[in-house]
């Protein structure tokens, strides 16, 4: 399964719209996962309308005001997926909290956004023989990197395959933190 990773779009509150390289990069995914600040109920109706995406799946963020839930929790291929905001972590990003926070709901992988920086960081806890992938996608409109940025992430059996996707130059690249 093909997901494509999005956040902090900031749609009429800080850009007009979504830029229309972001349906292009978004259009072989099978599903779309948006980390919120969403502004724009518009922006899911968008991502929905793809060829090929089944489901558009969005948290709240601290600037949304629609009615969605705040944290999401899905099961794939046996890796439990934890998808929220990030604006429940204090300080902004930190890396120890979203460790804790992946332990103490039992998570493989969190993705989130807030930050408006992307992240793929692998945390292996040897004590507990246990591995926890954090995601962010960035920001494809009002990045705090150089760079405006999505997501792909492949789930394939027991495989995960993240890459951070530069919206500027058409490239992929990826980007591991360890």
């Amino acid at each position: 399964m093909l997901f494509g990773i999005i956040s902090d779009t900031h749609i009429t509150d800080r850009v007009g719209e979504l830029p229309d390289e972001i349906y292009d990069k978004f259009k072989n995914v099978n599903k779309i996962i948006h980390c919120g600040d969403i502004t724009s109920n518009g922006i899911l109706d968008n991502l929905n309308s793809i060829d090929g995406v089944s489901e558009v799946i969005a948290v709240k963020g601290n600037m949304d005001t629609m009615a969605l839930p705040k944290e999401i929790f899905l099961e794939i291929n046996g890796f439990k997926i934890g998808i929220f905001h990030g604006d429940k972590i204090y300080p902004r990003g930190d890396l120890l909290k979203m460790k804790y926070y992946c332990l103490e709901n039992e998570l493989d992988v969190l993705i989130s956004g807030h930050t408006h920086i992307p992240l793929i960081k692998k945390i292996t806890i040897p004590e507990l023989n246990k591995n926890i992938l954090l995601l962010n996608p960035g920001s494809p409109t009002v990045p705090r990197f150089p760079l405006k940025t999505v997501m792909s992430f492949e789930i394939k059996k027991d495989v995960l395959k993240p890459e951070i996707i530069l919206t500027c130059f058409g490239e992929k690249s990826p980007s591991v933190r360890d």
